[in-house]
């Protein structure tokens, strides 16, 4: 017997067992494309916080789930799917969008890499916008473009309410951001500031962990 092929196969089916209670199901479904707090999910479902509780450790103890501090509020986490969380099954939540827009706090970063990355996947249009943008787009976000061959817009950060329409779909790349907006976002990506720590391999961090939640997104998000 292939005893690393019956390990890969209990694994699938202890995550298939995991999904076969409706409301974490429900749960992975929401975490698909973004990241979400307990009490963000507990609002969502209408559950109590114990059953919450109950439903992440489950999901957590197969590998589907884990967590992140917020870089904001200390107090608050936030979980997401792991890379392997739906290996071998299939996601189940699509949307619809006009205009993608991302948002952080200063504009300078994450959410610039993100629409110009967006740009590259996605023949839907993009723009990103801060909450309290700062005066310039961040040397080392310039830098990390230029590493990956990716053209950012020439644009100085913009304030996020001189951006944003009623239609458009929001995604905060910020814990910050994500905070203060609130349910004004459509979905939230958990994305440490790189400009905080300042290094080559923080930015780089980021502009992969970008790519990858866009690649997974862009053929998700239809035009209306």
């Amino acid at each position: 017997m292939n005893v690393e092929r019956t390990s890969a196969v209990e694994d699938r089916a202890a995550r298939h067992a995991a999904l076969g209670d409706p409301s974490r199901l429900r749960i992975v479904d929401l975490l698909t494309l973004g990241d979400l707090s307990p009490s963000e999910i507990r609002a969502t479902l209408g559950l109590p916080s114990n059953l919450v509780a109950h439903h992440l450790n489950v999901l957590e103890s197969v590998g589907m789930v884990e967590r992140s501090r917020s870089e904001a509020d200390r107090r608050r986490s936030y979980v997401r799917l792991t890379e392997a969380a739906l290996a071998d099954l299939a996601p189940g939540r699509t949307e619809r969008a006009q205009r993608v827009v991302f948002v952080c706090t200063a504009n300078s970063a994450r959410s610039q890499l993100a629409a110009a990355l967006w740009a590259t996947h996605s023949t839907i249009p993009a723009a990103s916008g801060g909450t309290h943008p700062a005066e310039r787009i961040a040397p080392g976000a310039v830098a990390t473009a230029e590493r990956h061959a990716l053209a950012l817009p020439g644009a100085v950060p913009q304030d996020l309410g001189s951006v944003l329409a009623d239609s458009d779909f929001v995604i905060t790349v910020c814990d910050t951001a994500h905070e203060e907006i609130g349910v004004t976002g459509n979905l939230h990506w958990s994305i440490p500031d790189p400009v905080r720590t300042g290094t080559d391999d923080a930015f780089d961090s980021a502009y992969a962990e970008l790519e990858r939640r866009i690649t997974e997104l862009a053929p998700r998000l239809t035009a209306p």
